[in-house]
């Protein structure tokens, strides 16, 4: 991606080098992490899980003196330029729409994190937490996306920003809330809830790629083989994907993000149209999706 000159966002802050320090009364990291396991590439708004765990929990941050490296310095400056992307596009897509954008912040952190959901690890990947807007990233994810996944580049680093910074945008258009009352009326982890989560994440997705199409129209961004990047790392974070990788076998039931071929579907379509009227992945009928 051509990023040089570009503006970097004040919406970020840094906790890294903080170490998180919880009081009596917070529910363990720990637990969490099985439950994450899957969902440990672009994950899904995980609210309705964690700000049940919030009340009770109060938190510090102790410095731990940490020096970073050069390409932690340039992640984060990375981090910053895109993040000032969505919000130049989102602002300029939510005017067209008559309405107002609020853009999300966006924390970087180091192993694990207290957000307005409760605590989380970095076993958790990034997250959007509805509860205070905010995008939560540990800079470790981009480096193990190559050796775990394999899936590398700026660009697909970038996808993961948008598509966190795409279920803010569901937020803020009421589509996420809708879609967590619907969800806790059948319940966690049932069909008809993993259903909902997969309509979201694909819809997250596309989003990616209206930001990716219009901030190229905007900058200039996109080089040759950004576009593959992103396209790569979506079809190596499908449900059926890693299912297979872990388990030998995919279980459609239990499908929360989609498919391989679903989510390049989705962000292929937001990058080629660059519509967000052409999103709704809500009324199409499951098996369409």
């Amino acid at each position: 991606m051509k990023l040089e000159g570009r503006r970097e966002s004040t919406n970020v802050e840094d906790r890294r080098g903080k170490r998180t320090v919880a009081a009596a009364g917070g529910v363990g990291l720990g637990g969490l992490i099985l439950y994450f396991v899957l969902k440990s590439f672009l994950g899904v708004d995980i609210s309705p899980m964690l700000e049940q765990q919030q009340q009770g929990t109060s938190t510090e941050y102790v410095e731990d003196g940490t020096d970073y490296s050069q390409v932690d310095v340039e992640l984060m400056t990375f981090c910053k330029r895109i993040l000032a992307g969505t919000e130049d596009v989102w602002d300029r897509e939510f005017k067209k729409m008559g309405k107002t954008y609020q853009p999300p912040k966006m924390v970087i952190f180091s192993d694990a994190v207290n957000s307005g959901c409760g605590n989380a690890t970095s076993a958790s990947g990034p997250f959007y937490c509805s509860a205070d807007e905010t995008v939560y990233l540990d800079l470790e994810f981009f480096k193990s996306m190559k050796r775990q996944i394999g899936a590398d580049g700026d660009f697909a680093y970038a996808y993961v920003i948008a598509h966190e910074v795409g279920h803010h945008v569901q937020n803020q258009l009421g589509i996420l809330g809708q879609a967590h009352q619907q969800m806790a009326r059948y319940g966690q982890n049932t069909k008809q809830s993993n259903e909902i989560s997969v309509r979201l994440e694909l819809q997250a997705d596309f989003f990616a790629g209206v930001w990716a199409y219009n901030d190229n129209k905007l900058f200039g961004s996109l080089e040759d083989g950004d576009i593959e990047e992103a396209l790569n790392a979506a079809a190596k974070i499908g449900d059926d994907y890693l299912q297979k990788q872990a388990y030998g076998r995919t279980m459609p039931e239990t499908f929360n993000h989609g498919t391989s071929a679903q989510r390049s579907r989705w962000l292929k379509k937001g990058l080629t149209t660059g519509d967000v009227s052409q999103g709704d992945t809500f009324s199409p009928a499951y098996s369409q999706l």
